[in-house]
């Protein structure tokens, strides 16, 4: 039995200020102050204003998944993911995750919900990812839309390997195994 260790809950810090830094195309850079409610000690704290994001586990009709790989600028890499992207403001995520699925890689599901959900890092964002299970996936004739920036290599996998990429390292997006693992929690 592991020993615990606690300080007890923490409490929740006092919100002062929140200003806006510098907006940007997809996100806002922002400051918050806060003080804490016992000590009165103060300090900023800087985040990032996000909408929401979806990734969509995509199965097709004959049981693969499917993953695309792009180039990320942050890791300055090529990276295996769940495709997925911006919940538009109003948008349910669900039909977000379907719309980023046809646009990102031309297939449409026959069926859609939601599997779950995560802060993708509560340190310095503020939005939330949901995770949708599409089903019985095909590929439609309109093809793919994507973004001015976008550009994807779009594979259907075997599950059996992809979740082998996935233990192996080769999918290194966290957004992408967390879908993988919300995916496994709800078959």
């Amino acid at each position: 039995m592991a020993d615990e260790v606690s300080g007890g809950t923490p409490p929740r810090w006092n919100l002062i200020d929140d200003t806006l830094l510098n907006p940007c195309r997809v996100w806002d850079l922002r400051m918050r102050r806060y003080r804490h409610p016992h000590n009165g000690k103060e300090g900023d704290f800087f985040y990032i204003d996000s909408r929401d994001w979806a990734v969509v586990v995509a199965r097709t009709v004959d049981g693969e998944l499917i993953m695309v790989r792009q180039f990320r600028w942050g890791s300055d890499e090529l990276s295996w993911e769940l495709p997925g992207g911006v919940v538009d403001a109003g948008e349910d995520p669900v039909a977000a995750g379907l719309r980023e699925l046809q646009e990102e890689t031309g297939y449409v599901a026959e069926s859609g919900r939601l599997i779950g959900h995560c802060s993708p890092n509560p340190a310095i964002l503020n939005n939330s990812c949901q995770v949708i299970f599409a089903d019985n996936c095909r590929l439609a004739e309109a093809g793919t839309d994507w973004d001015e920036h976008e550009e994807m290599e779009i594979r259907v996998i075997p599950e059996a390997e992809v979740l082998q990429w996935a233990k192996d390292c080769k999918i290194g997006h966290a957004l992408a195994l967390v879908g993988l693992m919300f995916y496994q929690l709800n078959k």
